[in-house]
């Protein structure tokens, strides 16, 4: 027979295990569907969306004595949309239901529509990916002047088709780290007054350049070589087509693993570039991990 203090090693066979917290790892909160331009199809409207534009007509000076013999011909272009099905399937035993803490369980049920809606939003960063124009470049330090140019030809719509407000910027917090660090440079150099200078110090930088407003969607991806590609765009550039509305399906499943819940999440939706090479600029820019 062992002589000596019990304590909490000696009985560690004999402790229980409780899980006292569960937590879902956090999402970066995209903003993607909500700066596009949202846009229905309906049920018995076929596979897609279709929008009709008419190009501009030319009037022509008329004198007192001149006949009009120079009709001008109307031209119309399609704009199309094809949602396509997403969906997120899930099976969880009866056993599993049965055995993991009830703390722990409580918190599984919102993962499946996170997992959706972080598809949506990188979907909508993969549009921004696909512009014709791009600026400045890999490698390049972003600056305001990136995005006032940026904002400037968007808003005159590449000479061709101008866009009406809002218009918008979507950055990795990354890139938007080189704004405030051009913001703040004077920091440490001189006194610095009460102003946007010191507003951005504090608080970090937020708000609009040239009259587009800068949004922060960190799930923009990092490439091998630390660079990030966002936009600048006006909001009717990109429609986000809605299709069939999302729906969730639970199937019951006997034969596997003594019972077990089925869990499929749809959605059907997709982005379309407006007026395609005018009113969308990606910016692609150095998105290296900030140490200063």
């Amino acid at each position: 027979m062992a002589s000596g203090t019990t304590d909490t090693t000696i009985l560690e066979d004999s402790l229980p295990t409780i899980v006292s917290s569960a937590r879902i790892v956090r999402e970066n909160e995209g903003v993607m569907q909500r700066l596009s331009t949202m846009e229905k199809l309906g049920e018995g409207d076929g596979l897609s969306w279709r929008e009709v534009s008419f190009a501009q007509l030319s009037a022509m000076d008329v004198g007192e004595q001149d006949m009009l013999a120079n009709p001008q011909q109307l031209s119309d272009a399609l704009f199309t949309v094809t949602p396509t099905v997403t969906a997120i399937h899930t099976v969880i035993t009866d056993r599993v239901k049965a055995r993991i803490s009830k703390t722990a369980l409580g918190k599984i049920g919102s993962l499946a529509q996170n997992a959706i809606e972080r598809k949506k939003d990188e979907d909508g960063l993969t549009a921004l990916d696909a512009a014709s124009v791009s600026l400045p470049g890999a490698g390049s330090t972003l600056t305001s002047g990136h995005i006032a140019a940026a904002g400037s030809r968007v808003q005159k719509g590449a000479g061709v088709e101008p866009s009406n407000a809002p218009w918008y910027a979507v950055l990795d917090g990354f890139q938007i780290k080189d704004l405030y660090d051009e913001t703040t440079a004077g920091v440490g150099t001189y006194n610095i007054p009460e102003g946007e200078t010191a507003r951005v110090y504090k608080e970090g930088w937020k708000g609009s350049i040239n009259g587009v407003q800068v949004f922060m969607d960190n799930n923009i991806t990092i490439d091998a070589a630390d660079d990030a590609k966002g936009g600048v765009f006006a909001k009717e550039a990109l429609v986000l087509v809605q299709g069939r509305n999302s729906r969730v399906v639970t199937l019951r499943n006997e034969k596997l693993g003594g019972g077990a819940d089925e869990l499929i999440m749809y959605d059907e939706y997709a982005y379309g570039e407006r007026s395609s090479g005018n009113w969308l600029i990606e910016i692609y820019s150095d998105a290296t991990t900030p140490t200063s």
